[in-house]
């Protein structure tokens, strides 16, 4: 007898085969019988598609032919997953690890609240693995703040209170199905960075809460791309975003402040680059994150 999937995981990866792998090994601990999981291949050039199929054969693959961007990837990748009708979905980078469990607090957040749109779980930096990158989200787009609470702060009691918080990561969240199809899933005019504050946005819009679920744990490997952090075309690709957000919700005392501010956000990111590459060095010292 076949058993109902009641949840897909949806990994999105473009030339991530060293993470992606790790992602995977991680999240094969964590399946249910009611589970399946969805790599989405962004159009990869680095055979992550090959080594997939060759170590986790059992694992699906949808292979895009071009790089669709994080919000066109995922959106692909939902689409593929309703022939299965699954009544929860969970968008997982591939650079992370994950606790166990996670799935299932994040789901359990979502059965036990009917007013949850999206669940949303602690996430920890990978080789720092006590500090914290992500413990709820406080947006107020009239003041042009958008930012992660805690990060880069050690965890604390205060970071483990389940509640109602300003947006959810696209690095990891859980929604009913029903209701990612009912919102037309991410806006694929962000293309990248914005797409996930905007999606909770719509959903606090409809009435509904983005949920905090401390219990639901995962490890981000930030470094994985800290090389790239300040690169001219992802610097591009946020400020356009974020630009974007401010005027789709005609947020212009936003929009002005968030350009007044630019230079000291550029200063922050360089911070944040030599932050993760000594993390990534002590770590390295240490044998890495176990």
């Amino acid at each position: 007898m076949n058993t109902r999937v009641s949840t897909f995981i949806i990994v999105l990866n473009w030339n991530g085969q060293k993470e992606l792998l790790r992602c995977l090994a991680s999240l094969f601990q964590t399946m249910r019988p009611d589970m399946r999981m969805l790599v989405v291949d962004n159009g990869s050039t680095d055979g992550s598609v090959a080594a997939v199929r060759r170590l986790y054969p059992e694992v699906e693959l949808l292979e895009l032919h071009e790089n669709l961007g994080y919000a066109g990837g995922n959106n692909a990748g939902f689409r593929h997953v309703l022939k299965r009708n699954p009544e929860y979905v969970i968008f997982l980078n591939n650079d992370t690890v994950v606790a166990v469990d996670f799935a299932k607090h994040l789901i359990d957040g979502l059965l036990h609240d009917s007013l949850a749109g999206i669940t949303v779980p602690k996430i920890y930096l990978l080789h720092s693995p006590r500090k914290l990158w992500y413990a709820g989200g406080e947006v107020r787009l009239q003041t042009g703040l958008i930012r992660h609470r805690g990060i880069r702060r050690a965890d604390a009691p205060e970071f483990s209170i389940t509640g109602e918080t300003g947006y959810a990561t696209g690095c990891c969240f859980a929604m009913r199905s029903r209701d990612f199809l009912a919102l037309g899933g991410f806006d694929e005019r962000f293309g990248m960075y914005a797409e996930d504050v905007d999606l909770s946005l719509r959903v606090r819009e409809r009435g509904m809460k983005v949920v905090y679920v401390p219990e639901a744990q995962l490890w981000h490997d930030v470094s994985a791309s800290y090389g790239s952090a300040l690169h001219p075309r992802k610097l591009i690709q946020k400020t356009s975003a974020s630009l974007r957000l401010f005027m789709k919700y005609r947020a212009w005392s936003g929009l002005v402040l968030f350009l007044l501010f630019m230079p000291f956000r550029l200063a922050a990111s360089m911070l944040d680059v030599l932050f993760l590459r000594g993390l990534t060095m002590v770590s390295f010292r240490r044998g890495g994150h176990s």
